[in-house]
């Protein structure tokens, strides 16, 4: 232990220097700071919950809405008040993109991009308090793939790995390509190898993210894809479930939907974002299909895997939505086959083209329509649910209970969430299949059947 201490900068002091991190944001956010946890532990670090006193604070933004930064500088100045002298270290999108904003910050000691993110656990014992580090470079310069790797997620049955990062999209109202820079992709053998390690470590279910997921493998030369990994995932099958983020509408082939029809690992669950529901205002925000495509391609996966569910994303609010435009977004949604909505009211995002375009929308009419979205959303949840009452399905069962009846959860291949009313400590981790006995709104419960 006190060679590899010494070869990082440390010494047997750092043994107990508490270390604690916070994470806004997406999925790839949380893998990254489980990364970072990681190897800070071995370096000799003892990790800490945010709320403790700390001799370390890492705190990892998110830039997706003004909200998120809003909430990035509440946690940053929360770190502080914890522990005056303690090194506090901001990295993550909001990093990237406003590091002189922080800066302003007084207490804030290190400031780094996403290029510079896995240095911070070599960074963090040479810094000084009185000392601000700002460590941010052209992240749209960047080709490397961060070499943080998350094997162990607390808290957590399933298993995250990301493989992809970065966007080339450049869609009109986000500034995510500004922050994590062009799309690069982990090297397939890695992918291969960490999921296969993950098996090896107990995990039956593990969710691939990225930042633009559908886009992995197009910087590799050749190029590959997605599919090709999957297909190649496929043949190993190194864990019992395979779970897929977000993806592109445009990027669901044919070859995609059979592959996921025929396969024995993915689960049958796709969150497609959608974001309006009027052509005209998809065409402002800069993406690349038709309301007619969209609901041609739901149906078609419908048709072709008949349980998939399929949650989408939408925008309220967008500039120059009108209530014509949101009617039109609202009549779509009503007729798509989906499970469930994520709702966001737009939030304006400084350097983006949709920032400075005319006919913004006022705070409580984005509010108004975001809820009524948010009912929408509810109603699609209890729709979908209500087809498998009586049904059996097959549930990982989690650790954590039901505060208000103390049953055990557990999510189905298509990503309904079920209470079992028999389930134990001995199952969890484990895939059981659940006969769907009760659904209550959006409330699932049911028995776990014997074999």
């Amino acid at each position: 232990m006190t060679g590899l201490l010494e070869e990082d900068g440390l010494n047997r002091e750092s043994l107990s220097i508490k270390a604690a991190i916070a994470t806004l944001g997406c999925k790839v956010n949380q893998y990254e700071s489980e990364g970072l946890g990681e190897a800070l532990a071995r370096r000799g670090y003892t990790m800490v919950p945010f709320s403790s006193v700390a001799d370390c604070y890492i705190i990892n933004t998110c830039t997706v809405t003004a909200r998120t930064n809003y909430q990035s500088r509440q946690i940053i100045r929360k770190a502080i008040r914890n522990n005056p002298e303690a090194v506090i270290v901001v990295t993550g999108c909001y990093a990237q993109t406003a590091p002189a904003e922080i800066a302003g910050i007084p207490g804030v000691t290190l400031i780094a991009g996403h290029a510079e993110k896995d240095q911070i656990p070599d960074l963090i014992a040479r810094l000084l308090k009185e000392r601000l580090e700002i460590r941010v470079g052209d992240i749209g310069q960047t080709r490397q793939f961060s070499s943080l790797a998350a094997t162990r997620f607390k808290d957590h049955t399933r298993a995250f790995l990301k493989i992809q990062d970065g966007c080339n999209a450049w869609c009109s109202y986000c500034i995510i390509p500004s922050a994590r820079g062009r799309s690069r992709s982990l090297a397939e053998g890695s992918v291969l190898e960490q999921l296969a390690h993950m098996g090896r470590t107990g995990y039956r279910e593990v969710v691939l993210t990225g930042i633009h997921l559908g886009a992995y493998g197009q910087d590799f030369s050749p190029q590959s894809s997605l599919v090709d990994l999957l297909r190649k995932v496929e043949e190993q099958h190194p864990v019992e479930r395979l779970r897929l983020s977000s993806i592109e509408p445009t990027e669901i082939s044919d070859d995609f939907i059979a592959l996921l029809r025929q396969s024995a690992l993915l689960c049958p669950h796709l969150h497609i974002p959608l974001q309006s529901g009027d052509d005209s205002i998809l065409t402002r925000m800069k993406r690349h299909y038709t309301t007619s495509f969209f609901k041609d391609l739901l149906e078609k996966l419908c048709r072709t895997i008949p349980d998939l569910a399929i949650g989408i994303d939408v925008i309220a609010g967008f500039p120059g939505e009108d209530e014509a435009a949101f009617e039109r977004t609202v009549e779509l949604i009503e007729s798509l086959p989906v499970a469930y909505l994520h709702v966001f009211p737009y939030s304006v995002r400084p350097g983006t083209p949709a920032a400075a375009m005319p006919d913004q929308v006022s705070p409580d009419a984005k509010k108004k329509r975001a809820e009524i979205l948010r009912t929408l959303g509810t109603c699609k949840r209890e729709v979908f649910a209500r087809r498998f009452h009586g049904r059996s399905l097959r549930v990982l069962v989690e650790e954590r209970r039901e505060r208000s009846s103390g049953l055990r959860k557990g999510f189905s291949g298509n990503y309904l969430p079920i209470l079992m009313t028999n389930a134990d400590a001995s199952q969890v981790n484990q895939l059981v299949q659940v006969q769907i006995e009760n659904i209550d709104g959006t409330r699932i419960s049911g028995r776990i059947m014997t074999p």
